[in-house]
């Protein structure tokens, strides 16, 4: 599991999305971005398919989600 409470250009508040992981001002969840460049989706289409965000968003949160699972928390730590 990833932990984005570092991640810049994303939030989470309990009041929108149900506390989903969302890009900054933005009720799109980090998590469906992900989902859908799995399934093959450039970074273009996305920002079509739902606006309000970014490719500049996009990239820092997959850099991120990236450094994040090559270098996991818990490895720190052993």
């Amino acid at each position: 599991m990833v932990d984005l409470s570092d991640c810049p250009g994303v939030e989470s508040d309990p009041e929108r999305v149900h506390g989903a992981w969302v890009f900054n001002n933005t009720r799109l969840p980090v998590a469906l971005v992900l989902e859908c460049i799995a399934k093959g989706a450039t970074i273009d289409e996305i920002i079509d398919w739902y606006g309000g965000v970014s490719r500049e968003q996009i990239e820092r949160a997959l850099d991120f989600v990236a450094d994040q699972l090559e270098h996991p928390a818990h490895a720190h730590s052993v």
